[in-house]
C-alpha cells in the first residue's frame, strides 16, 4: 500500500493545496455560473403581477417552475417568429420602439450584437488571428467580428481591412476593437474555444490546431 508522503516544510503544504484547488475551484465556479443563469431564469416570472403568479394560481411553492416557463416561453417565441407573422409582429415591435427616445437606442445596440454573434454563417467570432501587438515583433491572439467598412478601406489607399478584437487576459471581455488591414493578419487553424482558453489561462492551456 502507498505511503501518503509527509508534510515536512511548506512547499508541501503549498502543493498540497494547491491541488486540492484546482480540483475544487473549477467545479465551485461551475456551481455558481449554473446557479447564476437558473436564477436569472427563474426569476423572470416575478415580473409578473402577484395574483398571476404560480405560487399564487397554485396555492403553493413549485420549485424552479420559473424555469421551465421561462424555457418553453423562449422556444415558442422563437417558433412564433421564424414564420412569416411572427416575423411581421417582430417589425412592427421594432418600429414602435424605435420611436422611443434612449430606449431605442439601447435596443438597437443590444439587437446588433446579439444577431451579429449569433446569426448562422457570420464572421464574428468564428476565426482566430495572429497580430503583431501591441508593437513590433510582438504578437497577440485576435479575433474577427467583421469586414473593413468601404470608407475606411478608401482611407487606407483600398486594403481589404478587418476588424478585430484583442482579448486581455485573464478576463476577455475587456480588450481593444481595431482596424487592420487583412494583410497583417495570420489566420490561425485552432478553434475559438482553444483560443478562449489560452488566453483565459494565461497561456498555460496550450491550444491544438484544427487537423482538416
Amino acid at each position: 500500500m502507498r505511503k501518503i508522503p509527509r508534510l515536512t516544510n511548506m512547499s508541501a503544504i503549498r502543493r498540497y493545496f494547491i491541488s486540492g484547488l484546482l480540483v475544487w475551484l473549477p467545479i465551485w465556479i461551475t456551481i455558481l455560473a449554473i446557479k447564476f443563469l437558473v436564477d436569472i431564469l427563474n426569476s423572470t416570472l416575478t415580473l409578473l403581477p402577484v395574483r398571476y403568479q404560480p405560487d399564487a394560481l397554485f396555492n403553493m411553492h413549485i420549485p424552479y417552475i420559473g424555469v421551465f416557463i421561462t424555457l418553453i416561453v423562449i422556444l415558442l417565441t422563437g417558433v412564433l417568429v421564424t414564420n412569416f407573422v411572427g416575423h411581421r409582429l417582430v417589425l412592427i415591435g421594432d418600429a414602435f420602439i424605435a420611436k422611443i427616445p434612449l430606449v431605442r437606442t439601447i435596443y438597437r445596440g443590444v439587437k446588433q450584437v446579439l444577431e451579429t454573434l449569433f446569426k448562422p454563417g457570420g464572421q464574428s467570432f468564428r476565426k482566430v488571428f495572429l497580430v503583431e501587438y501591441p508593437r513590433k515583433g510582438m504578437w497577440s491572439i485576435a479575433f474577427q467580428t467583421g469586414d473593413g467598412t468601404p470608407e475606411v478601406e478608401q482611407l487606407v489607399d483600398g486594403k481589404p481591412m478587418l476588424s478585430i478584437f484583442i482579448p486581455t487576459t485573464p478576463n476577455p471581455t475587456s480588450g481593444f476593437l481595431m482596424l487592420i488591414p487583412r494583410e497583417d493578419a495570420i489566420e490561425l487553424k485552432m478553434p475559438v474555444e482553444q483560443a478562449l482558453k489560452f488566453v483565459i489561462s494565461l497561456g498555460v492551456i496550450q491550444p491544438v490546431a484544427k487537423t482538416t
